[in-house]
């Protein structure tokens, strides 16, 4: 079973997320089980502070380290030798969630998901209790709980029995080096467009090949990087 602790300051925003669709289904099933922490659980103050202006001065402010770090060592242990989970912050200034890492990060035993708020979380926090940090992308939302649910969906789809047929994620997008080309579904024509023949024939070498070259055309023509990541793998 995956184990996902998540740190946040606004933990409800996970009530109706946690109960739906495959990420429901895979806790029904027990292959994981999520456990929301509020990080004020953790403060010692009578206005249960979580923040704090930078030092150095500039705009926002920051959540300071002492509740942030107190929260992270009580669910995963210290940072070292005897640490019990991974731990990961959402965060602007992290590696780029990728496919990869989903299906790395689903083979874990116990993931602590941090939620950043505000405009960061003070350096000291990061650098004695956080793993890693990861993106979703080159944009900035007000926080991590939406990124902490891609990361927990993605890797929940992931996990054996969840999903109805587990070869869909063998042939998606980013399962390999190539995006998915075009897919069809009934009926045979709509508004005057039809399914491509061959979908139709029944030859599934046939099939398999124009399904591969659906994929190399529309990953050409949407993201030439991967193309180029693509051809440096195999040295060409």
């Amino acid at each position: 079973m995956l184990e996902i602790d998540v740190i946040s300051l606004f933990p409800r925003l996970f009530e109706a997320f946690l109960g739906e669709s495959f990420v429901g289904l895979a806790q029904e099933r027990e292959r994981a089980r999520v456990t929301l922490h509020d990080l004020r659980e953790w403060t010692t103050d009578r206005h249960r502070t979580v923040d704090d202006s930078p030092y150095g001065g500039g705009p926002g402010m920051l959540m300071k380290p002492e509740p942030l770090v107190a929260a992270i060592e009580a669910l995963a242990g210290v940072k070292g030798a005897e640490r019990r989970a991974r731990v990961v912050l959402l965060s602007p200034q992290g590696k780029r969630l990728d496919q990869q890492w989903l299906q790395e990060a689903s083979r874990a035993e116990h993931l602590v998901i941090v939620c950043g708020r505000y405009e960061g979380v003070d350096q000291r926090a990061i650098d004695l209790a956080v793993d890693e940090e990861i993106s979703l992308g080159d944009f900035v939302l007000c926080g991590g709980e939406i990124p902490a649910m891609a990361l927990i969906e993605g890797m929940m789809r992931l996990l054996p029995g969840v999903l109805g047929n587990p070869e869909s994620v063998l042939s998606e997008s980013f399962g390999g080096d190539l995006l998915e080309g075009p897919q069809y579904t009934r009926p045979a024509e709509f508004r005057g467009q039809a399914v491509p023949e061959v979908l139709l024939s029944g030859d599934h070498a046939m099939i398999a090949r124009w399904r591969e070259e659906k994929a190399v055309e529309t990953t050409r023509r949407r993201r030439p990087d991967l193309m180029v990541a693509a051809q440096g793998k195999d040295g060409r």
